[in-house]
């Protein structure tokens, strides 16, 4: 038995490495990662790797729009395995933010079942949720088994999944994306489909277009959860250079209750600030004398109003210096950072507007030219077995000849290769046959591979049943669908129209409202907009202290009243002044 204490033996070869070059080597490739495979959005489809395989995923289990909802444990599962794995809880809630509508202006999952709220309540558990594609997520998949995106092999390389979706939806422009990667963050705002479609349309038709065009047609982020944006500086400079702030307001007004008092009604929220944190930011400011003319605020959201929080007020009390005050001491005012930073060609880059537009159409423009090359393909693919089969059908007695006398496939295909094949201008077929055919069917013919195993695949009671009729008809098509293609890789302007009707499309199908409303800007806020306009009574003794008491401590009262000890002074003191001025004087 070997002794215990005795260490293993030494390795043969020891490679000593620089400490500090390793540790540096190794944190580049962890942050390369982090941000190339994890955290940015890629410009052309605005997803991460996550949302993309997920989507992928969910194509691979044939779930359409239309299709029965399925459950997303399995959705979850079928991801981790084939393309990302880290576990379903990884890839989960993912999945979840996808479905919230308060989270994606265009949701690309229609989820069935719990999947959380605008109160921050969690989603149940993946096993009872079900989910499926929507319809937004069906125009980024089109065209994906038509060679217009290059695909890489999955983890394990058993699979191939695709570098890039096509997506006739402007993902990224219209949904945004939030992320933190090492060194570096984004946080991408939503915009209105329909702005952003003409946007996309104005760029294709005005190339040299500046900022302000862009401006008039998207004002400005259009958020799930609308709210109002005060001022357009941080808009002006997201656009034009990357990078911004705006300040976002909850949407609130006010009611007169029966009893003479006023409550201010929230109705919509700030994007992705949560019910509970008002409701808690407010009290803890009642507690702390931060706003002291609430007297209670409660949440009534719904079925009947999806964001209803109402806070009532004290008696006289003033309700826009309260409104301030909750702009000022609660998240009914927040500030969203616009960081446009996404992956172009695999590395990250800070853009403005414009740029993230033209991005879009050149990936378009690309998608389009490779969908055409191939349809262009198979159109010629087709064409090219169709002349064979017309071919056949003008001689058929000598094609069932050949291949009768043949005792394999492989020999009937051989001898028909062998065989010269020509229609004569008076053949009785020749008048229904394309003339660019019959002119080059005037000389011998020799059939290609292809066309002789298509023909050799036919049984010969399907060889004697084509009709030329049937045939010539569908490669005139044919042809007419290789010319168009043709022209289409001839020239970018039809490519160019391509996308502006497929832009159009999309507007027309799925373009809404604007939700957020845009105002003027409110400026810092002072101090008077915190304080309730009213008329005090100053004090000041022969000591030096200072009162400020409200005119109505010293009311006039009936016959029994006990009066109001509102000049009282410390012994030996006495008041020396007094006068009435306003909360609001200088």
């Amino acid at each position: 038995m070997a002794d215990p204490t005795t260490p293993p033996p030494a390795p043969e070869r020891i490679e000593e490495l620089n400490i500090e070059r390793e540790l540096q080597d190794s944190y580049l490739t962890y942050a390369m990662s982090t941000i190339m495979d994890r955290a940015l959005p890629d410009v052309r489809d605005g997803l991460k790797p996550s949302q993309r395989r997920i989507l992928v995923s969910m194509n691979d289990l044939n779930l359409r729009p239309g299709s029965k909802h399925l459950k997303c444990a399995k959705i979850a599962g079928n991801t981790s395995g084939d393309y990302h794995p880290h576990g379903e809880a990884i890839v989960y809630p993912t999945l979840v933010r996808m479905a919230q509508d308060w989270n994606l202006r265009y949701k690309l999952i229609d989820g069935q079942g719990n999947f959380g709220s605008t109160d921050g309540d969690p989603p149940a558990a993946m096993r009872y949720t079900e989910a499926r594609p929507s319809q937004v997520e069906s125009e980024m998949m089109a065209d994906l088994d038509l060679d217009t995106v290059n695909f890489q092999p999955n983890y394990d390389e058993r699979l191939m999944e695709p570098t890039v979706l096509p997506s006739k939806f402007p993902n990224l422009l219209v949904n945004g994306s939030t992320g933190i990667a090492v060194g570096m963050a984004c946080n991408l705002v939503p915009h209105n489909l329909r702005e952003i479609c003409d946007a996309i349309v104005h760029v294709i038709d005005h190339p040299d277009c500046q900022i302000a065009d862009l401006l008039n047609i998207v004002p400005g982020p259009d958020f799930p959860t609308g709210g109002i944006i005060c001022g357009r500086g941080g808009i002006v400079d997201g656009y034009s250079t990357g990078r911004g702030k705006i300040t976002l307001r909850c949407k609130l007004h006010v009611e007169e209750n029966k009893n003479g008092r006023s409550s201010i009604i929230i109705d919509e929220m700030p994007y992705n600030v949560i019910r509970k944190d008002i409701l808690e930011a407010i009290k803890s400011a009642i507690s702390n004398d931060k706003i002291k003319d609430i007297a209670g605020a409660n949440d009534e959201s719904g079925r009947l109003h999806k964001v209803r929080i109402v806070v009532d007020l004290k008696r006289d009390a003033d309700p826009d210096v309260v409104i301030n005050q909750l702009y000022q001491y609660t998240q009914c005012q927040i500030t969203v950072s616009i960081i446009n930073i996404a992956l172009v060609n695999r590395q990250p880059r800070t853009m403005g507007l414009k740029e993230m537009i033209c991005h879009f159409i050149a990936h378009r423009r690309e998608v389009i030219t490779r969908r055409t090359k191939f349809l262009l393909r198979k159109a010629q693919q087709r064409g090219h077995i169709l002349e064979g089969l017309i071919f056949a059908v003008c001689d058929i007695d000598e094609i069932v000849r050949l291949i009768r006398t043949s005792k394999t496939r492989d020999e009937a295909i051989d001898k028909l290769r062998k065989r010269a094949f020509r229609i004569a201008p008076d053949h009785q077929f020749a008048p229904q046959i394309p003339e660019s055919l019959l002119r080059r069917a005037q000389n011998d013919i020799l059939l290609s591979q292809a066309q002789a195993e298509a023909i050799g695949r036919l049984q010969l009671i399907q060889l004697v049943g084509l009709e030329i009729e049937r045939l010539a008809k569908e490669y005139r098509e044919v042809v007419e669908e290789i010319e168009g293609y043709e022209a289409i890789l001839r020239d970018e302007r039809l490519i160019m129209d391509i996308i502006r009707e497929d832009t159009l499309e999309l507007k027309e199908k799925y373009g809404d409202n604007r939700r957020t409303e845009i105002t003027g800007d409110v400026g810092i806020m002072n101090m008077e907009q915190l304080i309730t306009r009213e008329d005090v009574v100053v004090t000041l003794s022969h000591a030096g202290y200072v009162k400020r008491l409200p005119v109505g401590t010293y009311r006039a009262q009936g016959r029994g009243g006990r009066g109001i000890k509102g000049g009282e002074t410390r012994e030996g003191d006495f008041v020396e002044h007094l006068f009435v001025a306003n909360t609001h004087d200088y």
